[in-house]
């Protein structure tokens, strides 16, 4: 009986001591960015902890692949999605992030892509930057929201 009691106990104490979730679950999610002029749609691969120097797994970063959807002019990326005050950011240089004129066959301008979302809603905003814009316009950035769905 005193064994019932006090396994019990260690899992109550073990419920009322462990933190709040807050990290996004490992797996693939697709990528909706409904505003932004792209024919591509990506997948998210959040396949494993970033590891420290030392190979230990970290509790406030996820590696995430980025696949397009088909792959013409457009790049698997990887980055790593940091949390910190409840948000993940992820860094991405996309060397084909703005698409000017013809969607499909225009020219292309790179873009340094900055991606914060909710790991609890999935949805987020990128901030892409670009030194220089469409038809000799000059650098600037776009925002768009985003929301991830997890497959």
């Amino acid at each position: 009986m005193k064994s019932v009691v006090l396994s019990a106990a260690l899992v109550v104490a073990a419920l009322i001591s462990a933190p709040a979730a807050s990290a996004m679950a490992l797996g693939n999610y697709l990528l909706h960015i409904p505003e932004r002029r792209d024919f591509h749609t990506y997948v998210w691969a959040a396949i494993s902890p970033c590891r420290n120097p030392d190979n230990s797994k970290r509790t406030d970063c996820i590696d995430v692949l980025s696949m397009p959807q088909p792959i013409a002019k457009a790049i698997y990326g990887r980055g790593e999605a940091w949390l910190a005050d409840g948000r993940y950011t992820m860094v991405i240089d996309d060397p084909f992030g703005l698409r000017c004129g013809d969607i499909y066959y225009g020219p292309t301008i790179p873009t340094h892509d900055v991606y914060t979302w909710d790991p609890n809603t999935l949805a987020g905003q990128m901030v892409s930057s670009f030194d220089a814009g469409c038809d000799g316009a000059p650098g600037g950035q776009l925002t768009y929201p985003f929301f991830l769905t997890r497959m």
